[in-house]
């Protein structure tokens, strides 16, 4: 059986009661689920507290505390992508609310400290963009999820999704667009 295969049933034995089965399930999806991370730890801003294991791990374990109908393959790892982002982003707010006071250290600051290497967006913008799309459109925002996030193909998703290719790839033009609109516009 191909690992495809085996995930979507690991899953269905999950969502029918059998929680030992998450332990079959991790050496499937590990390496998958780091890359995943990886790819969003890139894009965030130098000096995030979690790596990829670390990210990975800590949205495996709000995965597996979640009572969820998986509905396969595809479904498990937008759950994945969203409870990384999810993670990410109560980091953020937590430094950012020891910033503000929260958890004063005196720190003292180099050069090196002053300068960023690589791109960087703003995640908490993102995610108020997010929750804004999943509002006003939940498919458009679930095709984010996937394509962006879980890393699926268009294909992937239309099936995930079970709608056309088409319908995936114009929806995913449209929120692209629109998510570039709201990340951008001033206050």
């Amino acid at each position: 059986m191909d690992s495809r295969a085996q995930v979507t049933q690991i899953l269905q034995s999950i969502a029918h009661g059998d929680e030992a089965r998450w332990d079959d399930l991790v050496p499937i999806v590990y390496e998958e689920l780091k890359q995943i991370a990886r790819a969003r730890l890139a894009q965030l801003r130098p000096g995030q507290t979690y790596n990829a294991t670390a990210l990975v791990n800590e949205a495996y374990l709000r995965l597996s505390g979640a009572e969820t109908d998986w509905k396969g393959r595809a479904h498990f790892f937008g759950a994945a992508a969203r409870a990384m982002r999810n993670v990410l982003v109560d980091e953020l707010r937590s430094k950012q609310a020891r910033k503000r006071g929260g958890d004063w250290n005196r720190v003292v600051l180099d050069e090196s400290a002053a300068r960023t290497d690589g791109p960087s967006f703003d995640l908490l913008a993102l995610d108020e963009a997010l929750h804004r799309l999943e509002k006003s459109d939940p498919q458009q925002h679930e095709v984010v999820m996937l394509r962006y996030f879980a890393g699926l193909s268009i294909d992937e998703t239309a099936r995930a999704l079970d709608v056309a290719p088409a319908t995936v790839d114009r929806h995913w033009s449209f929120a692209r667009v629109w998510l570039h609109r709201e990340m951008t516009r001033e206050p």
